[in-house]
């Protein structure tokens, strides 16, 4: 198998990579449909959690690991959930390209066995393929629970592979898998039949196609149907003359069928699976729980009856994430263990082991009162520790992990595809269709780790728009918190005022890219997956894995934006900026001008300009004296800066994913736009506020 290659991996790809893969002559590729639990299976196979999503599409990257089966190591491959090798998206045609190119690999297909049907079209094209595969059974506690019945010995006999039923996440079947997966797979021997036509245009055109990696027919049928993703293989394999020959014929066979080639070998094939599926399964009574959960599955879908789910489930995140995260734990560790403890310990260390005048001033400033007053690089106005750490781990820290402890729970549920369905609408007067969901939802957590989900958008169109509102008009929880924070003060009015605008902006901002855009949409079709308990044990390794992500990638962000602070303070930086930016932030959006640092230092982190607001009115909210003036303020700059340039780390993985033109574009339009929108707020609020 081809080695992993960290230079061309993103950064935390390659982390990982450079963690979990060692070297081995023996390879494990993992392939399925979305959403059957091939990540989970990943997880117990090499014992490294990766991410275990129950939304379809999660598995937008490959990702490597290594595992240890029969006493031999292993490689092991996850590659992007399909549902076809004749690939329709580009995590299609990633799978379907890893199956092509790679040698010398066992493949496993994870299959849904509650729906045998999808993985049964799936297992008939790697059989046509002649790859040898192991098929796993997935979830087979929940087609059991269902009522479904499958025949396992007659399924193996008719695909000619061994068949393992397995309940991933709890690692069952995983050691009759392992034995099998150490045995070898076998190609499989069926092979689905279609009509005289276009048997004959196999026959004519497979012996025409490269020798090595899938087997000649499977290349064949994508010719047929006209799949361009492999037309870059054909152009370095096959002569001109080869090229032209397969041309003709696919235009000729083409020629007989109203439907278009694709659509009729898909139809014909799918008869196939549906012959084989219904050979093998049978179907009995549901348990009680099951016929409950479809229920509350389809409730929750429902137009009228889904919007009380809807609306129960965002009041239990918001006293979860707002209340008690926002709130009780934000107010313990910012005003009981950073304030009555860590800050004066650390002042009175340094003033014990750096008795010397000078340092000691510099690091913690002179004796006073008030330590958060000072000008010291550690304790102070700017400290690293008074105010670096204090926001990045006793105001945002807290958010995080509530939010991410919710998400958890939303993904492991099963509910954030119903989500999807409810919202599809929605979003289709924005040009994009209910997947969008995910990185939307998953942006009121991290916009940076959002914007690599766009991807499981299926046009460009589409992730295109969804970068963009992302950028935009989506704040990330570390944002979220100074929010909350900030208008837990204001009335209800101003607090209806901001958010009404966001939501107005990010509405019409995306509905005028859908019809300026070039480009078009795509259909929305959503495999929705059963509703069931979350597992503990996924939710706690999922959350684990994003607050390590936040420490290690965001937190560090928040030391170097206060160093960069605390020097602009010091050499007189902070008041240049907030002269030159005064008539802007002044004159036209009349904040004060200490807002003119907040929205510079935003571009290194949106939360923490945010947080600098926060700073300059806390004073007033502690002390209940917001006049309707600041009022407005409050409003107008959280307006601006909720739809402000993203942060560095956000606007780095827009050029990595959009590309630098489309990247800057995007800049271009959000920052005078969002001077725009607050100089609007400004101005209505003042007249009907």
């Amino acid at each position: 198998m081809t080695p992993p290659a960290p230079a061309s991996a993103s950064a935390r790809a390659g982390d990982l990579e450079r963690k979990q893969v060692v070297a081995a002559s023996r390879a494990i590729i993992l392939v399925g449909n979305p959403n059957v639990g091939k990540s989970a299976l990943f997880g117990a196979l090499t014992g490294k959690y990766v991410t275990v999503s129950n939304y379809p599409g999660t598995t937008v990257e490959v990702t490597r690991g290594s595992a240890t089966i029969e006493g031999r190591p292993w490689h092991v491959m996850d590659t992007p959930g399909t549902n076809n090798l004749i690939p329709m998206s580009e995590d299609e045609q990633v799978t379907r390209d890893i199956l092509l190119t790679e040698r010398g690999y066992a493949a496993v297909q994870v299959c849904d066995a509650k729906n045998l049907r999808r993985g049964l079209l799936l297992a008939t094209q790697l059989a046509e393929a002649e790859i040898p595969f192991t098929l796993a059974l997935n979830m087979a506690d929940e087609a059991a629970s269902r009522g479904f019945r499958i025949d396992v010995e007659r399924l193996s006999r008719e695909l000619g592979v061994d068949v393992v039923p397995t309940v991933a996440v709890q690692r069952q079947g995983l050691a009759a898998l392992q034995q099998r997966i150490d045995a070898g797979g076998r190609a499989s021997p069926f092979r689905p039949r279609y009509d005289a036509a276009i048997e004959g245009a196999l026959a004519e055109l497979a012996p025409l196609m490269p020798k090595g990696g899938m087997g000649p027919r499977a290349l064949a049928v994508m010719a047929l149907v006209g799949d361009e993703s492999l037309r870059p293989h054909l152009v370095a394999h096959v002569s001109e003359a080869d090229l032209s020959r397969i041309d003709a014929v696919r235009r000729s066979v083409a020629a007989r069928y109203p439907e278009s080639l694709r659509f009729v070998v898909a139809r014909q094939r799918l008869a196939a699976a549906d012959r084989l599926h219904d050979a093998v399964v049978t179907r009995g009574g549901a348990s009680a729980s099951s016929g409950f959960a479809r229920k509350l599955g389809a409730w929750s879908t429902h137009p009228l009856w889904g919007i009380p789910i809807l609306a129960a489930v965002l009041y239990a995140a918001y006293e979860f994430v707002g209340v008690l995260g926002a709130g009780t734990l934000v107010d313990f560790l910012e005003n009981t263990v950073f304030a009555e403890y860590l800050v004066p310990w650390v002042t009175a260390a340094v003033r014990l082991l750096a008795p010397d005048g000078r340092f000691e001033s510099f690091l913690v400033g002179p004796p006073g009162p008030d330590p958060q007053l000072h000008d010291g690089i550690l304790i102070g106005k700017y400290g690293v520790v008074s105010m670096g750490l204090s926001y990045g781990i006793a105001i945002v820290l807290p958010i995080v992990t509530t939010f991410f402890i919710a998400f958890s729970i939303l993904e492991d549920s099963g509910y954030l595809p119903r989500l999807a369905v409810m919202l599809n609408k929605v979003f289709k007067r924005m040009g994009l269709n209910g997947k969008a969901v995910l990185p939307m939802v998953l942006g009121l957590g991290c916009d940076t780790m959002a914007t690599m989900t766009a991807r499981i958008m299926e046009t460009r169109k589409e992730r295109v728009i969804v970068t963009l509102l992302l950028a935009l008009g989506v704040p990330c929880s570390a944002q979220m918190a100074v929010i909350f924070a900030m208008t837990s003060k204001l009335p209800v009015a101003a607090t209806v005022w901001f958010g009404a605008t966001v939501v107005l902006v990010l509405f019409l901002v995306g509905w005028l890219a859908a019809k300026v855009l070039p480009g078009r949409g795509s259909d929305f079709m959503l495999e929705l997956p059963p509703l069931r308990v979350p597992q503990a044990g996924n939710i706690a390794v999922k959350t684990l894995a994003r607050i390590e992500w936040y420490l290690r990638e965001a937190l560090p962000l928040f030391v170097v934006g206060t160093l960069i602070l605390y020097v602009l303070d010091r050499f007189g930086g902070l008041g240049f900026l907030e002269r030159a930016a005064a008539p802007l932030v002044v004159g036209v959006l009349n904040l004060p001008k200490e807002a003119a640092a907040a929205f510079i230092l935003g571009f290194l982190r949106r939360d923490y300009a945010a947080a600098g607001l926060f700073l300059h009115y806390q004073p007033f909210m502690e002390a209940g004296g917001l006049t309707r003036s600041m009022q407005i303020e409050i409003v107008v700059a959280l307006v601006t800066i909720t739809l402000f340039i993203p942060c560095i780390a956000n606007f780095f993985m827009i050029l990595k994913e959009r590309g630098w033109k489309t990247g800057v574009a995007m800049m271009g339009f959000i920052v005078p736009f969002a001077f725009g929108v607050g100089a609007v707020v400004n101005q209505l609020m003042r007249w009907l506020y």
